[in-house]
Order: C-alpha cells, then sequence, then structure tokens
C-alpha cells in the first residue's frame, strides 16, 4: 500500500502472492483466519483484501464487509471471491491511509497480513481508528518482530538491506506491530503470540499475533 492518491501496483508478487496464499490455507492458515473472524457482527471494514481469502470465514451476523484492496490484480480476484461469500462483500480500491469511508462507520475493522506493508503503521492505525465506532473492535492477524535476539536481527537486517521488501511487494518483517496498535489508541484486550510458516519463503515472518483489539 502507498500515500494516498498514489496507484499501488506489484503485478509479479500480487500474481506469486495469489497462488502461495492460496495454497497456505491448507497448511493451517484457513484455521486462523476462522479464529481471528469469529463472532464478528454488523458492518466491517477490511483493509489490504487481497485476492479475499477471508470472505468465506465472516460469520453470517456480519451485515455488510467493505473490502480495501489497492492492487489491481488481487482487488479483481477479491471481487470474484465476493460473488460466493457467506455475507454481502463490497470490493473497492483504496488504501490504508486513506480509508474511503466516513468517520466511525464501522462496529469491526480486521487487519490480517497488511499492516507489515503499510508505509506507515501510525497513520494506517489512524485511520481504523477513524472509521470504527467508539468501542468497535480491531482484529488483528500479523507477523511481527521476533521475540528472539538472533531471529529479530535477521529480521532487521532483512527490512534494513531493502532485500525483503523488495521481493515481498513491501512488506516488513521487523515491525512490533502490537505496540504500534496500542499506540494508535487501541486497547489490546486478547492477544496471543505463536510462530507459523507455511514454507522456507516466509520463513522470516514465522512470528505471529492474533487477537482483538478495542478502540477507545
Amino acid at each position: 500500500m502507498s500515500a494516498a492518491g498514489e496507484q499501488v501496483r506489484h503485478p509479479v508478487f500480487a500474481r506469486l502472492y495469489a497462488c502461495l496464499g492460496s495454497k497456505a490455507e491448507d497448511k493451517g492458515q484457513a484455521e486462523l483466519r476462522r479464529e481471528l473472524l469469529a463472532g464478528l457482527t454488523g458492518r466491517v471494514v477490511e483493509v489490504g483484501a487481497g485476492h479475499g481469502l477471508n470472505f468465506q470465514h465472516y460469520p453470517e451476523a456480519v451485515t455488510e464487509v467493505v473490502a480495501v484492496e489497492p492492487e489491481s490484480h488481487l482487488r479483481g480476484l477479491a471481487a470474484t471471491a465476493a460473488q460466493t461469500a457467506p455475507v454481502p462483500i463490497r470490493v473497492v480500491d483504496g488504501v490504508a491511509d486513506a480509508i474511503p469511508a466516513g468517520d466511525e462507520e464501522f462496529d469491526a475493522g480486521v487487519a490480517c497480513l497488511m499492516l507489515c506493508s503499510v508505509p506507515d503503521q501510525a497513520r494506517a492505525l489512524a485511520e481504523y481508528r477513524r472509521v470504527l465506532r467508539p468501542g468497535a473492535e480491531l482484529r488483528f492477524y500479523e507477523h511481527v518482530l521476533a521475540d528472539t535476539a538472533r531471529f529479530a536481527r535477521v529480521q532487521s537486517i532483512g527490512d534494513k538491506s531493502g532485500l525483503w521488501p523488495r521481493v515481498s511487494g513491501g512488506c516488513h518483517a521487523s515491525r512490533d506491530t502490537a505496540r504500534a496498535i496500542e499506540a494508535a489508541g487501541f486497547e489490546i484486550r486478547r492477544c496471543r503470540t505463536f510462530r507459523f510458516r507455511t514454507g522456507l519463503a516466509d520463513a522470516i515472518a514465522t512470528p505471529k499475533i492474533l487477537g482483538v483489539a478495542h478502540r477507545a
């Protein structure tokens, strides 16, 4: 994702991500998505929806999902996935630092494997806070900075060298996303940390968090 008004285009990575992301579902990621979305109700905004792998897991109590995706190839795949989803889903163009929605529109927000790639986490999370009503939930499933010094150093080198962001569509492996969520004015009510990877290609992104925060 990029700054507001800029076109996001990662044609090679988008096609690779769509292929590898779908294969990851059979290796346990589908279950993590179900956990992420369980119990949601009302109107939901999901930013960085990718090619719509979350869509089939939304519970029927959700009345509408506004799925924001800036990359054109992934957005087209998401629009196709929305047609067979169990809830109404509207796929729209947009970026995390300028969510195309009014203030306090939504009952919940979903951040799923996308806060790693936004240019400015603080700005993206401020936008989530703007469009969520007071007391709304922010559901998050993200890969994060490792809690061991050696692994964290490898992640940091990968980011600072530019190598990992360059091959992964702007992703950063060394972000402390839980701390960023709290700094943005959310209260984390539940969060578990674990390690999960689907193969060698995503080894640097093995440390994960999954949880629920509330907008103050």
